[in-house]
């Protein structure tokens, strides 16, 4: 399956790397991409999906990197309530490098994800795509979500 754009009457859908999560809760600054792309989830301008092991992962790495608990717990209940939990069976292994990422690309695969969003390296070999899943960084996606262009440069 390849790659294929939204049609402009279905929502996008997004997986979030942990990545990306813990970059929106700690960065300080407002007009952070991952800031924003939160934000306009919380406005509902896409769909968010999450395994319960993804979950589980974003809960522990807020932990491990001393997120704000007040940030982190209001981002899982957000999750929680309005995010579109994916159950994942068997989870193939995928990305040599980490076999820990095999997780999150597993959920954008089942859940039929427009996009898998990160800034983890790992994913470089597999070339911006995996089955039918483009692969982009927080910026990019936000030129997405928005309808922009990036700038040229």
């Amino acid at each position: 399956m390849s790659w294929r754009p939204p049609l402009a009457t279905e929502r996008l859908r997004a997986v979030f790397d942990t990545n990306v999560v813990i970059a929106a809760l700690k960065s300080r600054n407002p007009r952070s991409p991952t800031v924003e792309l939160i934000s306009l989830w919380e406005a509902d301008k896409f769909d968010l999906l999450y395994s319960e092991d993804l979950r589980a992962e974003y809960e522990r790495t807020c932990a491990a990197r001393a997120v704000d608990p007040t940030r982190s717990k209001a981002f899982l209940n957000r999750l929680d309530g309005s995010g579109i939990r994916i159950h994942v069976g068997h989870v193939a292994p995928v990305i040599e490098a980490d076999p820990d990422d095999d997780k999150v690309i597993a959920c954008a695969v089942v859940g039929r994800a427009d996009y898998l969003v990160t800034y983890d390296p790992h994913f470089l070999p597999l070339g911006g795509e995996y089955q039918g899943v483009r692969i982009v960084d927080g910026l990019h996606f936000l030129y997405i979500v928005r309808g922009d262009t990036p700038p040229r440069g």
